[in-house]
């Protein structure tokens, strides 16, 4: 009997839940142009998707190559096909299987909270009081200085108790000399103050050219709450490059553009910036249209554009090499991992430290991609350690993700 269970557990315990959280940041930078949980866009809802294919190894099958599903003949897969004007859906070959299931697992979570408005800012702020509020450095460094003071008085007590009792037995005594007279009170009060100004000054030091939670005001006010959130622009859409090049670029106009030209009002929720004050939509699309010299009426250029003066906002040394492309196509990281919620934010802020530590510790802790990857194919002892089992994944560490050339060159 014992057997028996084990025989049934085991299989069972070595399954790996599916992520929601992982799921929804591969569905914003992968699906969310074309599909949206609760509504039609470009492709189907997907409320309930699961539900609608008869096997979901054919799904895999169909988001990995719809091709080759549409050519076996399936029949929910071809009428699919054509009740969407035979548009191909995009194939996803480099998605793995646990990657799709943390997709499905966040639609599962999305459709069961149902069609939800987005959050008020007052709420957003009230999250990020919290965050900020969970750091008590500085009431444990109140409280260790109180410590620190009250021992001092103790120690003085001490002292004047000690001089009291033997002068009631008749021993000569000293008079205890004053704290702030005495050498070892003086030296050691040196000592704590060297300690805490060195840490300032080092952590001051290290931060120097660091902006994490830098948030400049913009030209116009652009929402990625609205355009990657709530519309589901996906980023690569603006941000080309990141998947292309070392930089992931700063979108032309004439992206925003594209739409633009159609879309002259604004109707979404109403928009606030960092202060609390109420942004007027519309009146920052006409800024748009101010800069590029399109007349929305007479609907064309009646005038020469310029360019609109975005302030960057993620900043590097100049002696730090990165590659958007390399961490985007080989490494397959999300936006969101350095970026932090962008399709919650109306203005960007910087969300990470881009500090070395924090770059040197994600080197360490992050798996690669490294099966079906031909950018790691000449790591052939790795790919032999993994086929022998001495190891079941590789980190970035062990690819020479820690190599000060890797950066700095």
């Amino acid at each position: 009997m014992l057997i028996l269970c084990a025989s049934i557990v085991i299989p069972f315990s070595s399954v790996k839940a599916a992520d929601p959280a992982k799921g929804k940041a591969i569905f914003q930078q992968n699906c969310a142009s074309c599909h949206s949980v609760h509504k039609k866009l470009t492709g189907p809802a997907l409320a309930g998707v699961e539900d609608r294919w008869p096997d979901k190894k054919l799904l895999h099958q169909w988001i990995h190559n719809s091709a080759s599903v549409l050519a076996s003949g399936d029949k929910y897969a071809n009428d699919l096909f054509n009740q969407y004007n035979k548009t191909a859906m995009t194939a996803f070959p480099a998605l793995t299987n646990e990657e799709i299931d943390d997709i499905l697992e966040y639609v599962k979570v999305e459709t069961q909270k149902g069609p939800t408005g987005p959050a008020s800012p007052a709420a957003g702020a009230a999250a990020e009081g919290a965050d900020k509020g969970s750091d008590n450095s500085l009431l444990f460094g109140i409280v260790t200085l109180i410590l620190a003071v009250v021992a001092l008085i103790l120690m003085q007590i001490n002292s004047n108790l000690n001089k009291l009792a033997g002068d009631k037995e008749g021993v000569a005594t000293p008079e205890p000399v004053p704290f702030y007279k005495n050498k070892a009170y003086i030296a050691l009060g040196i000592l704590v103050l060297f300690m805490v100004g060195g840490y300032f000054t080092i952590n001051g030091a290290i931060g120097l050219g660091r902006q994490k939670d830098y948030m400049p005001e913009q030209p116009i006010f652009y929402s990625h709450k609205v355009h990657a959130g709530i519309n589901q622009i996906n980023c690569l859409y603006c941000h080309a490059g990141a998947e292309k090049s070392k930089t992931a670029m700063i979108p032309s106009e004439n992206i925003c553009m594209n739409c633009h030209k159609a879309i002259k009002d604004y109707s979404g929720p109403e928009l606030f910036n960092a202060e609390g004050k109420k942004i007027d939509g519309t009146a920052e699309i006409a800024k748009l249209y101010d800069y590029v010299g399109w007349d929305p009426e007479a609907g064309k250029y009646t005038k020469p554009g310029r360019p609109i003066e975005w302030t960057k906002i993620h900043n590097l040394p100049d002696h730090v090499y990165f590659n958007h492309s390399q961490h985007v196509v080989a490494g397959q990281v999300q936006c969101q991992t350095c970026h932090g919620a962008i399709t919650e934010m109306d203005e960007v802020h910087q969300f990470s430290d881009l500090s070395m530590g924090w770059c040197i510790n994600c080197h360490r802790t992050t798996k690669v991609q490294f099966a079906d990857n031909n950018y790691y194919s000449i790591f052939e002892k790795l790919h032999q350690d993994i086929k022998d089992k001495k190891i079941d994944s590789v980190t970035v560490e062990m690819v020479g993700g820690t190599e000060c050339q890797k950066c700095h060159y």
